[in-house]
């Protein structure tokens, strides 16, 4: 390990208490984590590295964490909670109406990946190549897809009975909208991220829509079998 200078490190923690001093040094390693995992990925995110973009001592690093597939985990959900943050806001300002509703959602996630790109690689990316970081996304995605089924379920006509395309449906936007981003993010796909957010709210309205559909037949071909209809 390197020697480091400090002295910027001591400043900023003079006249805290050691909880408060604990804390700071926390949001400094996962800060140098995030830019590493962010940039260079996975493979840039040593502990070395962590801590010399810090510019903190080794022992500090196990202070807060065990390892660092922990504090890979913990970059992740801290990004993840600041975009659940700003999609819960954009719902709020979005007015009642679903189309409305879905392109605020759209509009707000493309705007968060694309004003700080690193959060598109920690996002969808770089979980991929850690086991453990892989676990964690898989997880949230889980999250995120019950989310999206409750939401549409609020939505939904009293006494409309949920159909099994509904869940389809969500896998199909949640899954396809990730790689899509990582696409556009990455340049595989050129078009401009107001073409972006214009497409994929129409097409997510579509699906919607098609779903809807489905779901309507099946429940009438159901409703004819039970009555004995031909």
């Amino acid at each position: 390990m390197p020697n480091l200078d400090l002295a910027p490190a001591r400043r900023r923690f003079t006249g805290l208490s050691a909880e408060a001093r604990r804390g700071e040094r926390r949001i400094l390693l996962l800060d140098a984590a995030y830019d590493l995992l962010g940039t260079g990925g996975w493979s840039a995110m040593t502990v070395r590295a962590v801590l010399e973009r810090a510019r903190l001592n080794p022992r500090y690093f196990y202070e807060s964490f065990e390892d660092l597939d922990q504090l890979a985990v913990a970059v992740y959900d801290r990004v993840v909670a600041e975009l659940g943050a700003a999609v819960w806001s954009a719902l709020a300002d979005a007015g009642a109406e679903p189309a409305g509703q879905v392109g605020a959602v759209v509009d707000c996630i493309v705007a968060f990946v694309d004003e700080d790109r690193r959060r598109g690689r920690v996002l969808y990316v770089e979980g991929l190549g850690n086991e453990t970081l892989n676990r964690r996304r898989m997880e949230t995605a889980s999250m995120v897809l019950a989310f999206v089924e409750d939401y549409a379920a609020a939505g939904r006509p009293d006494g409309e009975v949920e159909d099994v395309v509904g869940r389809v449906t969500t896998s199909v936007l949640v899954g396809g909208f990730n790689q899509l981003l990582v696409d556009w993010l990455s340049g595989r796909v050129r078009i401009s991220r107001s073409q972006l957010v214009d497409d994929t709210t129409a097409l997510f309205l579509a699906l919607g829509d098609g779903a809807a559909a489905v779901a309507a037949t099946r429940r009438a071909t159901k409703g004819r079998a039970r009555r004995g209809a031909p």
